[in-house]
């Protein structure tokens, strides 16, 4: 019997839209390119959502592999990626709608320290009945172990948690920890028979 739902937060409950961003601050497709490969795409990012550097220290960390005529749009992205992180149509109304039916919500998400500045903003982090952040413990999904820890951490058994996770990767995961996980493909609606 689910009792728990456990969100991850980017493209679940967040926009995470890099392009956003570099539409934003990128003046051209070269700088885009660079931009996407080294910031976005590069180590650093996994390695602040693992809490083995801090946010802030990306742009000086990727800036020796990106041009010096792109710093200026480097340092605004790395700096600034957060403005796309805006709240998914229905996600608020859903959330309302879980803890209505009487579920106990969590939020279990690989994010790096600034999550504590933007995601507030979406909902106050005592509306939760726990929140995850990756960085915060040195690990990642979808390793077994954070799942673990989750569990551990607020005492809960994997066979009484829904996890909604976007990623196919992550939900495996949660799957190997013994908790029960859902794919989520843009539509709330489509969450709903998981919870009956």
């Amino acid at each position: 019997m689910i009792k728990n739902v456990v969100f991850d937060m980017g493209n679940v409950l967040l926009n995470f839209r890099p392009e956003f961003v570099m539409d934003r601050f990128c003046s051209s497709d070269e700088e885009k390119d660079a931009i996407r490969r080294e910031l976005f795409n590069g180590p650093e990012w996994a390695l602040a959502d693992k809490g083995v550097i801090k946010d802030k220290d990306r742009y000086d960390l990727v800036k020796p592999r990106v041009p010096e005529k792109f710093h200026a749009a480097l340092e605004n992205c790395a700096n600034h990626w957060d403005v796309c992180m805006d709240p998914i149509e229905g996600a608020k109304d859903f959330c309302d709608y879980v803890k209505e039916k009487g579920y106990k919500v969590y939020v279990l998400s690989n994010a790096s320290d600034l999550f504590y500045d933007y995601f507030p903003k979406f909902l106050p982090l005592d509306y939760f009945d726990g929140v995850f952040v990756s960085a915060d413990y040195l690990m990642l999904k979808p390793d077994i172990e954070i799942y673990r820890t989750f569990l551990a951490k607020y005492d809960l058994k994997g066979e009484e948690c829904l996890f909604i996770d976007d990623r196919m990767d992550n939900i495996e995961g949660a799957i190997k920890a013994g908790i029960n996980a859902v794919q989520f493909k843009g539509d709330y609606e489509a969450i709903k028979p998981y919870l009956n």
